[in-house]
């Protein structure tokens, strides 16, 4: 296969076109995956379910139908078999990637140009994609490497709040600015940013009115909270862990996130995941405390 700096000099003198033909006719190399292959698909995420969450639930969500997932998804095929996955819409995922596939990948996100807020996955995957387009994609925002991938699948090791609980569809105002307080401390900029407030209103909605947002409510106010953002019939993953910033030091995090996985348990997922910053030890002691044991270490790229 070309390198990714010989495609994209390519790419840049017009050649790209006849350069994917080639590539999406054979029986080996990218293909653009469509509904007629989600078996295969399937098959390859049921490797492994914990890890492949994130895709396995935009999988089932938009059954590869481009309309749906906003994007593309770029399989990676050898002797006509499937051997690994890209999810290439809002978040850039790869899947089982093998050191083909990776150059692929690059190759044909050369091509796209960068269309993702961000590059999220396994660590070894994630860092070899950013390597081969952060010279033409310009600087990340922020890379956060060797993010410890934690599951838990059994009752937690220490009591549950008993004040965390479902968000109610009538407490929306309530926990929104909690959200966006969250979302602000984690990644660096408001999600309300570039008319992105009523895309991620709808989002938080459709999280509460799927009994997925947990909180602690105290007063009018959200003193801890979390949500499952991602799930399957196999697992699910935790997300928007936040305490207000004027209770933290008294230990809300632990018997809140005991809460959230007690109550994800019981009815969302047998698996419960989530990937930390390697850099926060508070909230890593809180999920050692609560039972999650390390699966694997993901990196992130934000934009």
């Amino acid at each position: 296969m070309n390198s990714p700096e010989g495609l994209f000099t390519a790419l840049q003198a017009g050649h790209f076109s006849s350069y994917a033909h080639t590539v999406l006719t054979t029986t080996s190399g990218l293909r653009l995956l469509g509904p007629a292959d989600l078996p295969q698909v399937q098959d390859l995420l049921a490797r492994d379910p914990v890890t492949n969450v994130f895709v396995d639930h935009r999988v089932r969500l938009t059954r590869l139908d481009p309309r749906w997932l906003g994007g593309e998804m770029w399989g990676y095929v050898e002797d006509g078999r499937l051997v690994s996955l890209c999810h290439a819409a809002a978040n850039l995922v790869p899947v089982d990637a093998t050191d083909a596939a990776l150059d692929a990948f690059v190759t044909r996100a050369l091509a796209k140009g960068r269309t993702c807020s961000s590059i999220v996955g396994r660590d070894a995957a994630v860092e070899r994609i950013w390597s081969g387009v952060s010279r033409y994609w310009g600087s990340a925002r922020l890379v956060r490497e060797r993010q410890p991938f934690l599951v838990i699948d059994h009752p937690p090791a220490v009591p549950a709040d008993p004040q965390v609980r479902r968000v109610r569809d009538e407490e929306f105002e309530i926990l929104y600015p909690a959200c966006v307080a969250m979302f602000k401390e984690e990644v660096g900029i408001s999600p309300e940013i570039g008319g992105g407030r009523d895309l991620y209103r709808a989002r938080i909605r459709q999280l509460i009115a799927k009994g997925l947002a947990f909180a602690r409510i105290e007063d009018g106010r959200v003193v801890f909270k979390a949500e499952v953002g991602s799930s399957t019939p196999e697992a699910c993953q935790v997300q928007g862990v936040w305490v207000h910033p004027a209770r933290r030091g008294e230990g809300l995090s632990v018997g809140g996130m005991a809460a959230a996985v007690q109550l994800a348990l019981a009815d969302v997922a047998p698996v419960v995941t989530l990937y930390v910053n390697e850099h926060n030890v508070a909230a890593r002691r809180t999920y050692d405390r609560v039972g999650f044991r390390p699966h694997c270490t993901f990196s992130t790229v934000l934009f």
